[in-house]
């Protein structure tokens, strides 16, 4: 009989940190089967998805209320998804909110709980230490800096290092030269690089702003914009790109873009850290519903929200290694500004890369996947 194994991967990042576990274990153990929820990668492993990432994929406290009503079916669906095939194991990524209500369901019916990608707990909503502690069976944590955050409240967390330097590593990407001459462009020609996210209310709130910043830059520099198109939405959710005719705009994956950019235009998420890993300059930009802002804006207690800043701290000689614009800062005019005194400056420019590259380095080359494998192993 196959051994079954529980995984609820709730984002399309996480998704991707899944699959590279699953990949490993499916290397020691081929009869292992995976059901839950996830996205194309774990699909492609031959897991049951019983939803789909892009069916989860909500911003803010008032669109989850939005949605409540799905959301309880999801639990409902999962909960008896599980009683049916009984899993040796349940693998959470991420995703806390839906994640520790089923880390309780877990725990109740004696069904190990590993959750890797801690829940942020010193950013925000802290009371969930009490959660982790009573229903989680190990917590394995991408930063080394959450280790003694969780030690402090009694909890025993295991470092195994951050997936995407993981990721990153399996990347073959061609020379600047060489993509410069595939799209026929000179030499000189600045490079800056569009990412604005891969849910569509980032796209709804931040991608016009990037856009209306690229204009005013592309009036004084020549300058082309490369696009970091997210795999998992439609050309309609990048409807207001079709305004922008005159910009010069190259569509790309968001690894091109942080590889070829002189600058990024990023939406605070995973792809501050990439970017971090990059080493690329980078304007960290959040916008999001005006009651979204003010009730996040009680709950987080971190001066920067953006990971490359947070993973930065201590190696920084300033208060921040990138510039972080938040609601109403994170508008055309205020971005364009911003941009323009990186682009300016190469003394600026480089002393921000040297900060994130020693922060990359911080991480150390930690390979993930194999060790989480291993810890669901043992679970057999």
């Amino acid at each position: 009989m196959p051994k079954m194994l529980f995984v609820l991967a709730g984002e399309i990042s996480g998704d991707m940190h899944a699959a590279g576990v699953i990949a490993e274990l499916l290397k020691a153990r081929h009869e292992i089967k995976v059901f839950g929820i996830g996205g194309q990668k774990l699909r492609q492993l031959g897991a049951n998805l019983l939803y789909d990432t892009a069916e989860m994929s909500m911003m803010g406290i008032v669109d989850v209320l939005k949605h409540s009503g799905f959301l309880r079916r999801v639990i409902r669906d999962l909960k008896a998804a599980v009683l049916r095939e009984k899993p040796f194991a349940a693998l959470l990524v991420d995703y806390p909110g839906m994640n520790l209500m089923m880390a309780r369901f877990f725990h109740k019916l004696g069904i190990p709980v590993i959750y890797y990608i801690s829940p942020q707990v010193w950013a925000w909503k802290e009371g969930r230490v009490k959660a982790i502690r009573a229903h989680v069976d190990r917590l394995l944590v991408i930063f080394d800096f959450e280790v003694e955050f969780f030690r402090h409240h009694g909890i025993k967390a295991e470092f195994v290092g951050h997936p995407v330097i993981e990721e990153l590593a399996e990347v073959t990407l061609s020379s600047k030269e060489l993509f410069l001459k595939k799209h026929t462009l000179s030499p000189n020609t600045r490079l800056v690089g569009l990412l604005p996210g891969s849910r569509k209310q980032e796209i709804a709130y931040i991608f016009p702003e990037m856009l209306k910043a690229a204009r005013l830059l592309s009036s004084e520099y020549p300058v082309v914009f490369l696009f970091g198109r997210a795999p998992n939405l439609d050309e309609e959710a990048y409807r207001v790109l079709s305004q922008y005719r005159d910009l010069s705009v190259i569509d790309g994956s968001a690894y091109e873009v942080m590889q070829y950019s002189e600058l990024v235009l990023v939406t605070s998420g995973t792809a501050t850290f990439e970017s971090l890993c990059f080493g690329v300059p980078m304007i960290v930009v959040y916008r999001t519903g005006q009651l979204n802002y003010l009730i996040g804006r009680q709950l987080v207690k971190l001066k920067n929200i953006s990971l490359a800043n947070i993973v930065a701290k201590g190696l920084m000689s300033a208060e921040r290694a990138v510039p972080e614009l938040l609601q109403h800062e994170a508008c055309g005019a205020e971005i364009y500004r911003q941009a323009r005194m990186i682009l300016d400056d190469a003394n600026v420019a480089s002393a921000m890369r040297r900060e994130l590259l020693a922060a990359r380095a911080k991480l150390a080359e930690v390979s993930p996947s194999p060790r989480v494998a291993g810890i669901l192993l043992e679970y057999l």
